[in-house]
Formats: C-alpha cells, structure tokens, sequence
C-alpha cells in the first residue's frame, strides 16, 4: 500500500512549531547563562573570560521582598564657612533622597575634624573628632580625612551595617539603593586615577608579591558603599599610606591633591578589597551632561557659559556657577538659572541648590551668623 504524500503546508508549519521550541530553549539557556554566570563589563557586554574580581552589578539588584541592606551616609568636613554651607544643603537633599522609594539609605553622621563643636550640631547629626598634630598635614587638609574616619569608627555606635562615604558637595538626585554586593563595594571611577600608569610610584606601597597593579582600583574613597567590617580594617592602613605618601617628595609631586584618594585606592588592594565600578555612582558637571537614572551630583567643577548657552571651561562665563566663588560664606538664595541650550545636569544642579536653600529654615540668617565667624 502506497504512503500517502504528505501536504507541504501541514510540513511548513511542522517545521516552523520546532523553530519556535528550539529559539525559545535556546534563548532561555543564553538569557540563564548572562544572568547566572557571565560576568558583565560596564557597558553592558559579556565577555567569555574575565579574570578581574571588579565585577558589574548582577541583574538582581533590588529583589522584591529581599530585605534591605541600609548603609550610613558619612562625610567630612570642617568648620569653615565653605565646607558649612556644602554640608547644609546635601543634608537637606539626604533627608529628602532618604525617603523616596528604592533609597537604602540609614543614618547620618558629619564626621567634623575641627577638634570642637561649631553652630550646625544641632542642624545636622555631627560627631567632632581631633585633627591631626598642627603641621602633620604639610597643608594638605584633605589628610585629615582618613584620620577622621579612623576616630569615628573607634567610637561611634553605628547600626547599619554599610557605610557610604561621601562629600560635602554631593547632592543626592535620586534614591540610592545599596550598590555593593557580598564582599564587593561599590566605588566610582575616576579617569585621572591611573595606578597602572604610576606603577613605578605604586610599588613603593603596593609591592610586587601583593599582585598585579591592576589591583590597585581606579577610585577615591568616595563615593564608596562598604561593609563596616571592611572599612574598619583599611581605614588605619589608609591613614598610614596617606601619611607616607605625603612624606615621600616624589609620591607628593605626581599626585599632588589626589594623593589621599591613591592612598585609599592602594589601601584598599592591600586588604585584598576590590570594588564594583559604578559609573552611574555619580555625575560630574558641565562634563557629564544628563541626569538619567544616576545618583549624585558632584559639583566639583565650575560651570562656566556665555548667554548662548556655549561652555567656556577655564575662562569666567558671563553666567556661572562654582562652588570656589563661595569661600567665605554661602550662595544666596534664588541663583539665576542658566540660559538657554545649557545641559540638563548643570539646570537641576543649580534648581536643586536653590531648592535646598529656599527651604533651610534660616539659611540668610545662618549664612550672616557662619561668615561672622571667619
């Protein structure tokens, strides 16, 4: 009996039901292999090898139903009129971020290194620590930064159980969750700190049998979200390695005021701690130009522009703003906002700062009682 011949439509469509179960089986075996187990670059891609430990964030980021993992903002600062008004209003935008949906973040402390109290221990939760002997610095004040935390963490009563470090001039533009992951913390990237590039100097601080340089991770101690535990034991080598580096004539002339921040870097990989980078940790205006979903704004920069809206880094722009044209007292209130074709990141920096200080109660009247104080 002869087999009766098949219909190429019923083929066709046999044929097109296994493509079907083949392409989803295959794209559920790559989308488990990209979640689970190929580590991911910052851009996104996946590379087949990798052997560096600093890591991208895994997809999981904010389970539902995971419990939070709630960090202390920390930050520096001193008594000067300069570093005062800073601090007033990033505690103004923490208070705010700290409330928003998806934000991790815990407590509170300014870590003031004047040695005595000043007029915001009742603005802002602030613990006062000793400076360092008169002279140690060799004027480089930012070495009283380690030391800082060195004290602090002797003595205060920390619940949560991460730390961020920040700054003065950090504003908190959206809420920020617990960045870091197991025994990784999550740091930013700065392109001007190059390890590699200064080996011969590193060495002197990080020896060969320690590792590779690229150990050495291309960050400051902030924007960092560390464990306590962690920060506790590279704090004091921290300190230690800023003190040398800074004794060292050639160590201090090739980095110059980013030494401290070499000095947590290296610290960090003699402890055998390397960090996640995160670019979308901070932005830095008038370079970087879009908000997006990052977390902080880092006003570092002067912003500079002529009325065309045309940046003129380096050169007084007929409108701008810089915190250095602020030494000796705070901004007023209500800042002319930028004209017309500047970026995004340089217009809600200056609405946010003025947010923050049309809404600090006394902030002319404090502003009149810190400058009396120069």
């Amino acid at each position: 009996m002869g087999m009766r011949k098949t219909s190429p439509f019923l083929l066709i469509l046999v044929g097109f039901g296994f493509f079907i179960a083949a392409y989803n089986l295959s794209s559920l075996v790559i989308h488990n292999w990209n979640r689970n187990l190929a580590p991911q670059l910052l851009d996104g891609s996946s590379p087949l090898i990798r052997f560096d430990p600093v890591i991208g964030m895994p997809h999981d980021l904010m389970k539902s139903g995971e419990p939070r993992r709630l960090f202390h903002v920390a930050v520096t600062a001193t008594y000067a009129p300069y570093s005062k008004w800073q601090c007033r209003i990033m505690y103004y935008w923490y208070k705010k971020a700290k409330k928003m949906k998806g934000s991790e973040m815990g407590g509170f402390t300014r870590i003031l290194h004047s040695g005595e109290p000043d007029n915001l221990m009742d603005e802002i939760p602030t613990l006062v620590v000793d400076p360092l002997p008169a002279g140690m610095d060799r004027g480089y004040i930012v070495l009283n930064r380690p030391w800082a935390f060195v004290q602090w963490l002797k003595v205060a009563k920390i619940e949560e159980d991460y730390i961020l470090m920040a700054e003065p001039d950090h504003i908190f533009v959206n809420p920020l969750p617990n960045l870091s992951r197991g025994d990784y913390p999550a740091a930013f990237s700065f392109f001007y700190i190059k390890p590699s590039e200064n080996e011969k100097i590193i060495r002197k601080y990080y020896p060969e049998e320690k590792g590779p340089v690229t150990n050495v991770d291309p960050i400051g101690n902030s924007p960092v979200i560390i464990k306590k535990t962690q920060l506790e034991k590279i704090a004091p080598t921290w300190m230690n390695v800023s003190l040398k580096m800074k004794e060292d004539p050639e160590t201090d002339k090739a980095f110059g005021w980013v030494l401290e921040m070499y000095a947590y870097a290296v610290a960090s990989a003699l402890h055998g701690v390397q960090h996640i980078l995160r670019k979308d940790f901070m932005i830095q205006p008038p370079f970087d130009l879009k908000i997006g979903n990052t977390f902080i704004i880092h006003y570092t920069y002067g912003c500079d522009y002529n009325l065309k809206g045309k940046l003129t880094y380096g050169k007084i722009g007929e409108w701008r703003f810089d915190k250095r044209s602020y030494l000796q007292g705070p901004p007023p209130r209500n800042l002319s906002l930028p004209p017309p074709g500047v970026p995004e990141s340089v217009v809600t920096l200056v609405k946010m700062v003025n947010e923050a200080t049309a809404n600090i109660p006394g902030w002319d009247e404090g502003s009149d009682r810190i400058e009396s104080e120069i």
